[in-house]
């Protein structure tokens, strides 16, 4: 009996294509679906994170750390400075003096600071509270919470909110917190206005 010299397409690629680059092939292919993936779901949060300017924004109760209830709607007439954080995140954690001194520096103009920790657990956000001298509520957020707001999916994410409870400004990631500074100056300057309907 004659042996077959014709190879299954299988085999060919075997011959072309050595094992370890199969391998690498796959791995690569894996990583693009991962990263594009990634990419669609990002373009979506942005673009309806950016849709949120100049739009009333949205409302929310949650209860502080201290089981005080805040109530977003409860700060109209206030310039509020809504930062979503967490413990683990290095930018977050460089902001978070300089919201506190805003918060004593601009509250008597009508800034109020409010923190939204992204953490898993509370414990580490009470240590840090406790460590830092936080001087404006702070709560604990969930999936629901971001996406009201186009869904966080880096951090930090902050929004300045009018006197109105209308979004103005969006900050995402390392910001130059003189521009976000600026930016509550002018909010706290300008006259205020009925809220929307």
């Amino acid at each position: 009996m004659q042996r077959s010299t014709v190879l299954k397409r299988d085999d060919r690629a075997n011959l072309v294509f050595p094992a370890i680059f199969q391998r690498r092939m796959r791995s690569l292919a894996a990583s693009l679906v991962v990263v594009g993936t990634i990419l669609l779901s990002n373009s979506g949060g942005s673009c309806a994170a950016t849709s949120l300017l100049n739009k009333r924004a949205p409302d929310f109760r949650r209860a502080d750390l201290h089981n005080s209830p805040v109530h977003l709607a409860d700060y109209r007439g206030k310039i509020v400075l809504l930062n979503f954080w967490a413990t683990w995140c290095a930018p977050c954690l460089y902001e978070m003096p300089r919201f506190v001194e805003w918060q004593s520096k601009y509250g008597t103009r009508g800034l109020q600071v409010l923190g939204v920790s992204m953490d898993d657990s509370d414990s580490p956000v009470r240590t840090l509270n406790r460590k830092l001298h936080i001087n404006y509520p702070v709560m604990m957020g969930d999936e629901r919470l971001g996406e009201l707001y186009g869904g966080i999916l880096g951090l930090p994410v902050t929004y300045l909110i009018d006197s109105r409870g209308v979004v103005r400004a969006r900050f995402q990631g390392e910001t130059d917190l003189s521009r976000i500074e600026g930016q509550v100056k002018i909010l706290l300057s300008s006259p205020s206005a009925s809220p929307l309907r």
